[in-house]
């Protein structure tokens, strides 16, 4: 088996890394097994999301590719009329607007828009790199990095329930979407 790899489903905590994860794996297996051996993930979550993330490890990490092209399911939260810097809760709200007007309809009807594919700004507060450096790490310093808009596809994106201002999601997307991008964008919508 280990010359063959396995795939680990984990729930991944709330604060780790996807990296985190796999170095942390990785160094479970070469404690046990005296060698190093190749692991990888399929597809990065965020610090503060916790859910299912895959790893790959040895000769099933040539599977990773397979896993990062199946359509994702994601759940949350948000909350109208305040913002973030890194459009979660890893900053503190830095805006505030009135939601007078914003009624469940209006909510449930700007959702439907974001459906099919549209051109996407991930998070300053992202792992994407901008000339070898992670925009969370310019963010963090207190400047803007140059994101670049990309194509995402949302096959669904559901309103579940409402609690006053916080409403519960579901979203159905190909890899690639940010949820706290798509969020941020309903909000403004």
């Amino acid at each position: 088996m280990l010359e063959e790899g396995m795939v680990l489903l984990f729930n991944k905590p709330l604060d780790w890394t996807s990296f985190d994860v796999v170095n942390k794996v990785g160094w479970i297996m070469k404690s046990q097994y005296k060698k190093r051996i190749k692991v990888g993930h399929a597809g990065t979550l965020d610090p503060r999301a916790t859910g299912l993330l895959i790893l790959c490890t040895g000769k099933a990490t040539k599977r990773i590719i397979e896993f990062q092209d199946m359509e994702k399911v994601y759940t949350g939260e948000f909350v109208i009329g305040k913002t973030t810097p890194s459009f979660d809760t890893e900053t503190e709200p830095d805006a505030e607007f009135s939601t007078e007007g914003v009624t469940e309809q209006v909510i449930f009807d700007a959702a439907q828009t974001f459906i099919g594919i549209t051109m996407q700004y991930p998070p300053a507060y992202s792992a994407v790199k901008i000339k070898g450096e992670r925009a969370y790490d310019i963010a963090r310093r207190g400047e803007v990095p140059a994101i670049q808009a990309k194509e995402v596809h949302v096959r669904k994106f559901e309103i579940n329930k409402i609690d006053n201002t916080t409403y519960s999601f579901k979203i159905s997307c190909a890899k690639g979407t940010y949820i706290r991008s798509l969020v941020n964008d309903l909000g403004k919508k």
